[in-house]
């Protein structure tokens, strides 16, 4: 029997303790801040989002070949002659339009090894770090600033004028051929 009150006063005073320490915490000042409305001050360093500001993208790609888990995608094509592009912050001139540069933010595992690569320090990683959607395809950020139709002209200009190259090459090569060949006959009747 005396087994039987002990039980019931352990269970009681074992109560008693954690209400002294709930108790206890009810009066102290609370720690939780509401976080939609107040957010903690991230450190300085902190490694979020990409952004990539494409007036200064010249499309060396040197951020897709640093990525470990390959989620940027670059299509460059590029420009003409008589095309002027501009010229970076940096002062960098661009000889590339980028049609295609896409980062796939549901790959990213955000190492930051794609950021010193970058002769132009066009891409950046931000402090923005709430940035969830329903559907994967929505984690891929395209920022391109050609449309489709634009990047479809600028890569049959730049497939065009590199066959025009190539094809004056071939004349030329021919032509220096003939004259070598002209040459070679001319000196055979001489002698």
């Amino acid at each position: 029997m005396s087994g039987y009150f002990k039980d019931i006063y352990d269970g009681l005073v074992t109560a008693l303790i954690g209400m002294r320490i709930t108790w206890s915490h009810m009066f102290k000042k609370k720690v939780t801040i509401q976080y939609p409305t107040v957010k903690r001050e991230l450190p300085e360093r902190v490694r979020n989002r990409l952004y990539v500001n494409m007036d200064d993208c010249i499309g060396c790609d040197l951020c897709a070949k640093a990525c470990p888990v390959n989620c940027i995608t670059i299509e460059t094509a590029k420009a003409l002659p008589d095309e002027d592009l501009g010229e970076t912050s940096t002062g960098n001139r661009k000889r590339l339009w980028v049609m295609q540069f896409d980062i796939d933010i549901a790959k990213c595992c955000y190492c930051g090894l794609c950021v010193p690569p970058c002769p132009t320090e066009c891409i950046t990683m931000t402090d923005v770090f709430e940035f969830s959607e329903y559907k994967r395809e929505d984690l891929i950020y395209q920022f391109a600033t050609l449309s489709p139709e634009q990047a479809a002209e600028k890569k049959a200009n730049a497939e065009k004028f590199r066959r025009e190259q190539e094809e004056k090459k071939k004349l030329e090569a021919e032509a220096k051929r003939k004259r070598a060949s002209e040459e070679a006959a001319s000196r055979g009747t001489t002698e």
